[in-house]
């Protein structure tokens, strides 16, 4: 049954859930707020890795 993992089928399934549980007025701020998201995480993990960084060539 889950031999191949997640078929095509499977993340409409999902889709339409989504859809029906925040409806269509919610998920434009979801999807907003989830990418806002994404772009701190991504800034911060960018930070953490060039702290690391420079404390390496400074032989810390």
């Amino acid at each position: 049954m889950l031999r191949n993992g997640l078929e095509p089928w499977h993340l409409l399934i999902v889709a339409i859930v989504i859809i029906v549980l925040f409806g269509s007025r919610k998920l434009p701020d979801t999807a907003r707020a989830l990418g806002k998201s994404m772009r701190i995480l991504k800034s911060e993990a960018k930070a953490m890795k060039d702290e690391n960084a420079t404390e390496a060539t400074q032989g810390r």
